[in-house]
Parts: structure tokens; C-alpha cells; sequence
């Protein structure tokens, strides 16, 4: 299934008001993480899967890459990421992450934020993303956290004053749909349990670098107090893997 809520108005609207739209890489709340975990871009082909605003695409030009290809399905972010871009080093593609249909062995690095629990099929993007990778080559991704993915209602449980008692987890070995309430919209993710992701990257050819969950940094802690509250459970999943030397 391949979905495409952003270009539907409202919807749009709402997340270009997100920090992590307004702010870039610093409004998000992995990037102190995630940004740690990738590779050196210099001289480097990068292919940015669900690229959204352009965010990693500028960042790896300004960290060295030769060039960069950013894919979205979304033709309202892609139209963003052109307005945010001065850079003919970078390219935005309009392509669905199932469509990917670049040549093999034409990318050094591929990235990809927040767009995996989007697909129905991690073996297929898997397989696609070793096939376009160079020997050698670095995949970095990030995705929401099985544990936050687990129940559809993806919320906390509150106590009469509102404030969060626990985060509720269930189903959690069930893979499969979830409908998502986000940005009062319902939108389709798919679940699958951490092993899953693990195991999906390892049956693909690549060996598996680092694994990381989500936690706020300081500076979030102090800019936005309630961020204490994700020291609680994971948001947001983040793994880095190496395609194996011929």
C-alpha cells in the first residue's frame, strides 16, 4: 500500500508546523542520536529515502557528499524541499519507496528517516536498498519504535490531572496494519517487533553496526520540560548497517 496522506491539505499543514518541519535536524528530537551514526558523506553518493523537507539531503552536501538523491512520494514536500534547496549537487526525485528503481551499485550511502513503518514490506526495501548500494556500502535508518507502534491509539495513559501514568504496549509480537491517529488523521503504519527490523537487515546481505532507542538530549530537557516523559519508552528506533565486501 502505498500511502500518501501529505499531499492531502490539512494534513500537510499540520506537520509543516511540526518543530521538526520549522526547525530542520534540530527541531527533531533523535537527531543528537542519529546524526552520530552516520558515516563519513565525503565524496560520497547518498540516496535519501522519503526524504520529506530535504533536511538530510542539505546536511550531507554540508558534510562533504559528491551528490545527493532524496525520493518522497509526496509532491507538496518534495515542492518544500526545491524552496529550501540551492544546491544542484541534489536531486528530488517524486517515487514511492516500493518503486525504487535506481541502477545497482550506484549509491555509497542510503539513509532513510522515519518512513519505514510506512512499508508494508521490509524484506522488499531491504533487498532494493543492498541491490543499489556499493560493496561496502552504509544504510542508516530510523523508524518509530515497535514499542510505540505496538497498540494504534499510540498514546499515554492518564491519570484525572492529565498527566501520563504509563505507556500501554500490547500485541506486541502481532505484525501487521495499525491505524494511527496522527495529526487528528488516521494514518496506516505497520508494526513489526524489533527482532523483525533486525533480522530483516541481516537477511538482506548487510552486517548490523549499531542499534539505538531514543532518548532526549539536555538541551531538549531544558528547552521543553515535558520532553522528560521519553526517558519513559522509546520513540524512535535507529540502526546502521554495512553491505558486506565482495
Amino acid at each position: 500500500m502505498k500511502q500518501n496522506k501529505y499531499d492531502e491539505h490539512p494534513f500537510f499543514e499540520a506537520y509543516a508546523d511540526m518543530d521538526r518541519s520549522k526547525k530542520g535536524l534540530e527541531g527533531a528530537g533523535e537527531w543528537h542520536i542519529l546524526k552520530n551514526m552516520l558515516p563519513d558523506f565525503q565524496g560520497k553518493h547518498v540516496l535519501d529515502l522519503g526524504c520529506g523537507f530535504g533536511w538530510h539531503c542539505r546536511y550531507a552536501r554540508e558534510q562533504g557528499a559528491a551528490s545527493v538523491t532524496g525520493t518522497d512520494i509526496s509532491e507538496r514536500m518534495l515542492a518544500s524541499a526545491e524552496e529550501l534547496t540551492d544546491d544542484s549537487g541534489i536531486l528530488y526525485v517524486q517515487q514511492a519507496m516500493e518503486d525504487m528503481d535506481f541502477p545497482k551499485a550506484s549509491f555509497d550511502i542510503v539513509i532513510s528517516s522515519l518512513a519505514f513503518h510506512y512499508i508494508e514490506s521490509l524484506s522488499d526495501i531491504f533487498e532494493n536498498i543492498h541491490r543499489v548500494l556499493r560493496p561496502g556500502g552504509s544504510l542508516v535508518f530510523s523508524a518509530e519504535h515497535p514499542i510505540f507502534t505496538s497498540k494504534k491509539e499510540q498514546d499515554w495513559i492518564y491519570d484525572h490531572t492529565g498527566e501520563p501514568v504509563y505507556w500501554p504496549v500490547d500485541n506486541y509480537q502481532v505484525e501487521g496494519v495499525r491505524e494511527a491517529s496522527f495529526l487528528d488523521e488516521t494514518v496506516i503504519k505497520y508494526h513489526r517487533p524489533v527482532s523483525v527490523f533486525i533480522n530483516e537487515v541481516i537477511r538482506a546481505g548487510f552486517d548490523i553496526l549499531r542499534v539505538e532507542e531514543s532518548v532526549p538530549s539536555e538541551e531538549m530537557l531544558q528547552k521543553v520540560p515535558e520532553m522528560k516523559h521519553e526517558w519513559r519508552r522509546p520513540m524512535f528506533l535507529m540502526i546502521a548497517a554495512e553491505k558486506k565486501e565482495v
